[in-house]
């Protein structure tokens, strides 16, 4: 099958991840996927590819979000308005900017159907972005959810059922086996000796930054050597005023220069390494789709503390990783302390490593593959 990807950006978020993994294990399936995504700079996408990848032509935008997103959904329809860009069997959109554009293909009869992964579900004061991401729902043939709890939410918010696929791990990208990049990133990000804890996806209410923050401050005061790397952070939406909250936070705290560092995106091939050097994944997020980085770390050989929340009880038992309150900062600190804690630490790298076995690209390819095969089917029989 030739197979239209699409997603919103070529910056490495999950759902971008996703789409490129998905594309890959596609390929290796004998499909023939491509995916695109609206380029303003034209400089591609983050990570080389198995895949063809498609960079869009991207208008340039002055105004807000609402603005952005409506801009870069024209770019996706003034780009398969042209017969020869929708040489595909099947179109998929990996979010709500991809959604709503081929809502409007299909609205004008330029596509029959498509599908949309909804990988969660975001809340917008803005109600012009919510009328967005509910018509890039309510219009898709098929729905895939990388979790239960996103198919739940789709169920209760819409009454749309959803097919569950999952997420994926390259456990031959993500080891913990380095690969010699480590020393110089310790040298260019200034690391101690630690304990070195990485928080992944920037400052943002979701990723519940300030709480970590708090909780940071906390377990630094036992040990002074401590750092807290945030790494990432690239996205479309406005984080600035969580992002003021942090920063204000963190000149009031009592941490030393140097404690606290924040590393915006990280090229992509630093990744691996970067897990490598941390003691530990701080991920207490209050709001995931899945949580990708949660396998990432396990599978590159770093204990996890996260939130004791859907979607993570799904895919991760009582004694896989140091459970916490997301909302409780004194319980996200009493984790931090424990994940470090032998023997419990060493149990949770080796129940990582069997957690990060159970999850493939290839099996997240095939649950796709009887869907794909009804939406290939004409309207009409």
């Amino acid at each position: 099958m030739r197979i239209a990807l699409l997603t919103h950006s070529t910056n490495p978020r999950g759902g971008v991840v996703h789409a490129l993994e998905l594309a890959d294990a596609l390929v290796r399936l004998g499909h023939q996927p491509v995916v695109h995504a609206p380029d303003p700079s034209g400089a591609g996408f983050f990570r080389d590819r198995i895949a063809p990848t498609i960079s869009v032509p991207a208008s340039p935008t002055t105004g807000g979000l609402a603005d952005l997103v409506a801009s870069r959904i024209a770019d996706y329809v003034d780009y398969f308005h042209d017969p020869a860009h929708r040489a595909f069997d099947l179109f998929h959109a990996q979010d709500g900017i991809s959604g709503n554009a081929l809502a409007m293909l299909k609205q004008v009869h330029l596509i029959d159907r498509f599908a949309r992964t909804v990988h969660h579900i975001d809340h917008f004061d803005d109600p012009r972005l919510d009328a967005l991401q509910t018509r890039s729902i309510l219009a898709a043939d098929q729905l895939f959810a990388v979790s239960r709890a996103g198919r739940g939410a789709l169920e209760d918010r819409f009454g749309m059922t959803a097919r569950i696929v999952g997420n994926g791990i390259d456990r031959r990208r993500y080891t913990s086996v380095g690969d010699g990049r480590e020393p110089g990133l310790r040298r260019r990000l200034g690391l101690g000796p630690g304990p070195v804890f990485l928080a992944v996806g920037g400052v943002e209410a979701r990723k519940n930054t300030n709480r970590a923050l708090e909780a940071f401050e906390r377990f630094h005061h036992g040990q002074p050597s401590a750092q807290l790397v945030i790494a990432g952070g690239a996205s479309l939406l406005d984080h600035g005023a969580y992002q003021r909250q942090f920063e204000a936070r963190l000149r009031a705290s009592a941490l030393p220069a140097g404690a606290v560092v924040r590393t915006g995106p990280i090229p992509d091939q630093d990744m691996p390494a970067l897990y490598r050097l941390a003691d530990a994944l701080l991920f207490p997020s209050i709001h995931e789709g899945f949580g990708l980085v949660v396998i990432e770390a396990m599978a590159s050989g770093v204990p996890v503390v996260t939130a004791r929340i859907e979607p993570f009880t799904e895919y991760l038992g009582a004694c896989d990783v140091a459970w916490c309150d997301p909302t409780s900062v004194p319980s996200i600190a009493e984790a931090m302390a424990r994940v470090l804690a032998e023997p419990f630490r060493s149990r949770l790298v080796a129940r990582g490593r069997e957690v990060a076995a159970r999850h493939d690209w290839s099996e997240t390819a095939r649950a796709h593959l009887v869907a794909y095969t009804s939406l290939r089917e004409p309207l009409h029989a």
